[in-house]
């Protein structure tokens, strides 16, 4: 757990909140301004994927989409401000999690796609998700037509349309993280929590980096979440891209102006990753991707499939989301075991 920070700490977080991370924060004009100068919270308007937002008061009935977004509520200890999550069945033993009791309050509202009929039903004030996180147009689905039926949206930092078409990233995945509890932490006045998990995120993730691998001991690293005609994989605004780097990894697809993109085998192949990092979910196991990565003619020459040097992630420790320092921490003993 992320250790308390002393408040001399927490005051300088603060300050930065309004300045770093892209996690603009500023206080109400106005009547609002003056309610704030007699020791109100609100309004407060964030910063969320480019478009300001201001906020009156913290919303009461959230929903959230997946099982990071809703990790980082249950981080934030705000499983008592949510209406429920959606989240298919496949994201792996929710019990044994720090967050299992916040699991084990809040309501299962759906194991299928998150949709506006179930938003309204569960009489929700605000959904946290985000695009190919819940949201996709194509499904009629959107903070667009969220805002049409009165219900209001925060959109998960990584997902963010970058406007090259519908890329998303427009910022370093950790960053990403930190820039959603802090501005969590504002909507919902939790700004002293927001900060401890920020900063124990920071010291876990510092710790981890100071006993990587470095320079030229640093291996290639490829992420396989699915596909077999052609491999889905995190691109540098995808959480392994943080993962992978900050434990001792060169990132092969660093280069990959998206998160979550689909790739050639060819490109794999070229780039002759010395580790595979496989991103465990959905209806094909880990050991069932590894089998076949391991029998696939094109991946017989990489070194990764050569020496078996594969290592499985859970998708929870992957995508943005409380768990991503730890998956930090884990990938670096791995990589250095590797090359012990």
């Amino acid at each position: 757990m992320p250790n308390l920070v002393r408040p001399a700490v927490l005051a300088l977080a603060a300050a930065l909140v309004l300045t770093g991370c892209g996690a603009e924060v500023t206080s109400g004009e106005g009547e609002g301004g003056d309610a704030r100068a007699r020791g109100g919270h609100y309004p407060v308007t964030v910063e969320n994927c480019g478009q300001k937002k201001t906020y009156d008061k913290a919303p009461q009935r959230v929903v959230t989409n997946d099982v990071g977004i809703t990790e980082i509520m249950f981080a934030l200890g705000l499983e008592d401000r949510m209406a429920g999550y959606v989240m298919p069945d496949d994201r792996g033993d929710l019990t044994s999690v720090p967050w299992k009791d916040a699991y084990r309050k809040t309501k299962w509202l759906s194991k299928k796609t998150i949709n506006k009929e179930l938003v309204l039903d569960a009489r929700a004030d605000l959904v946290f998700a985000g695009w190919n996180y819940g949201f996709n147009e194509g499904e009629g689905f959107s903070p667009t037509e969220l805002e049409r039926v009165g219900v209001d949206s925060y959109l998960l930092s990584e997902s963010c349309r970058n406007g090259q078409g519908k890329a998303r990233g427009v910022m370093p995945p950790l960053e990403a993280l930190y820039t959603d509890l802090r501005n969590l932490g504002e909507i919902f006045d939790v700004e002293d929590r927001a900060e401890t998990l920020v900063a124990g995120f920071q010291k876990q993730v510092a710790e981890a980096q100071a006993k990587a691998l470095k320079g030229a001991d640093r291996p290639r690293v490829f992420l396989y979440d699915a596909g077999q005609d052609k491999p889905l994989t995190s691109g540098l605004y995808a959480g392994p891209h943080d993962i992978i780097t900050k434990a001792g990894g060169d990132h092969v697809m660093k280069d990959l102006r998206d998160s979550w993109a689909t790739v050639g085998w060819e490109t794999v192949v070229a780039r002759d990753p010395e580790v595979i990092v496989i991103n465990d979910y959905g209806d094909t196991t880990a050991e069932e991707k590894r089998r076949f990565l391991k029998s696939y003619p094109p991946l017989a020459g990489v070194s990764a499939v050569k020496n078996d040097r594969i290592v499985v992630l859970d998708y929870a420790e992957l995508v943005e989301s409380p768990r991503n320092p730890a998956a930090i921490a884990r990938l670096a003993a791995e990589l250095r075991r590797f090359a012990s």
